[in-house]
């Protein structure tokens, strides 16, 4: 962070004094403007709903431009990172800052892979849960429970703690993800296979079954290894600035990043993808292709209540780089399993034409975005639809403990205390009760 030559200087039409604040430059993207004195100075808080225009921290990890629609991890683009790096690579990456050289990469793999089993007391903590529990309430409650199996690791403020507990949740998070869905379904656990690689283990320890060999499929392993990729960090999230602000009271990693599990929860985060598959879904069902034109009327029509899940980005105003990325893992996995001619994912195309082409959306920028493909993918692989944001969590885990450990790092970090608007009643005395 770098202070530059202008400062910012707030003026009052009451005639109080104005207030000179200092102006920072980062490496690259907006200035920001130092308002940690304003209160001292002038009485006053600054007032912003969603912190929308609010620089939270310093940080180093992840870049998002997005007018240009441009995605950035430690400097490298995603669309770069997608096609020559694994997921384990980019996790090296997010946490050490630079990408691994040969032996850094063969190491960090190992070292990975080798701690992927959990503590066999987990899967009874698991059979506490109701097999119909939703798969993120189960995995918010596994996530937070590691703590009490991990203890030996809970010291937020220890360096070594928080690189075992991050070796932990990232090597422990598929095999938490796969129990929970094994659990669900009635089937047997599998326990991981140390020679596969991070998403084959998945893979066969979600569908594999202890009664025949379990052949891992390159296409699909390589398309999941790639929605971990493009999903693994993304900048001051809400989930990323929950596991910030819970990791800032000193709280076990396991807890921090538990929390921000529960809050990619939402539908409006994590739950986009799961919300854009039965949307697509509902369309079929109500006459497919033939019946869009219909649906588009309805979304333009804001009375009607009806959303286009999938499209338009909080942040990107251009199309969502890691969009066209799974779009082409889309293409990979429909054609490697005979579902080219899918009638969903037929659908799915003409909606994707209508977007990018009728005024209406192209006025608002609404492009499709990663969940609208990610959702289509991970359901051609077999994953069903409530598991998509559990799939989400898992491959978030190292993005969340790469900003709570450069959090804890940083010589400027507090314990989080946003400010409020107070709109309530004034100080006022308790009425005798005969009077109430």
């Amino acid at each position: 962070m770098k202070l530059v030559d202008n400062k910012a200087t707030l003026s009052f039409s009451n005639g109080a004094p104005s207030v000179e604040l200092p102006v920072y430059a980062g490496t690259i993207g907006p200035d920001v403007i130092d308002i940690r004195k304003l209160y001292a100075q002038t009485g006053m808080f600054t007032y912003d709903p969603g912190f929308l225009s609010t620089a939270s921290c310093q940080s180093a990890i992840t870049y998002i431009d997005g007018d240009k629609g441009e995605l950035l991890y430690r400097g490298y683009p995603i669309e770069q990172l997608a096609t020559s790096c694994d997921y384990l690579d980019v996790c090296y990456l997010l946490l050490k800052g630079e990408l691994p050289n040969e032996q850094q990469r063969n190491d960090f793999h190992k070292l990975v892979i080798n701690h992927t089993m959990v503590n066999e007391q987990m899967q009874f903590f698991l059979r506490g849960f109701r097999r119909d529990a939703h798969p993120m309430a189960v995995l918010t409650g596994l996530v937070g429970g590691m703590s009490a199996f991990y203890h030996d690791s809970t010291d937020i403020n220890n360096p070594e703690h928080r690189e075992i507990a991050a070796i932990r949740l990232i090597a422990k998070m598929p095999t938490l993800v796969a129990m929970a869905y094994k659990y669900k379904i009635g089937q047997p656990y599998m326990y991981p296979l140390n020679k596969l690689s991070y998403a084959g283990n998945f893979l066969r320890m979600m569908f594999g079954t202890p009664c025949e060999e379990y052949v891992v499929n390159p296409v699909l392993e390589r398309a999941l290894d790639r929605i971990f990729i493009l999903h693994a960090d993304h900048e001051q999230n809400a989930s990323t600035s929950t596991v910030r602000l819970c990791g800032s009271s000193g709280t076990n990693p396991f807890a921090a990043i538990a929390a921000g599990v529960a809050c990619l929860w939402g539908p409006s985060h994590g739950g986009a993808n799961e919300a854009c598959l039965n949307m697509l879904e509902e369309i079929q069902a109500n006459g497919g292709v033939a019946k869009i034109g219909e649906f588009i009327e309805k979304v333009k029509d804001k009375s009607s209540g009806v959303k286009l899940m999938g499209f338009g980005h909080r942040v990107y105003k251009n199309y969502d780089p890691r969009a066209k990325l799974m779009q082409e893992t889309c293409h990979e996995v429909l054609t490697e399993l005979g579902l080219e001619n899918d009638p969903l994912f037929a659908l799915a195309k003409k909606l994707e034409q209508i977007a990018l082409e009728d005024d209406y959306f192209v006025q608002r920028k609404l492009y499709p975005n990663v969940d609208f493909y990610s959702g289509i993918v991970q359901r051609a692989i077999g994953i069903p639809v409530n598991l998509f944001t559990g799939i989400f969590a898992l491959a978030r885990t190292v993005g969340w403990i790469a900003q709570l450990n450069e959090m804890i790092g940083d010589p400027e970090y507090k314990i989080g205390r946003p400010r409020q608007l107070f709109t309530g009643s004034p100080r006022r005395d308790v009425p005798p009760l005969n009077k109430r």
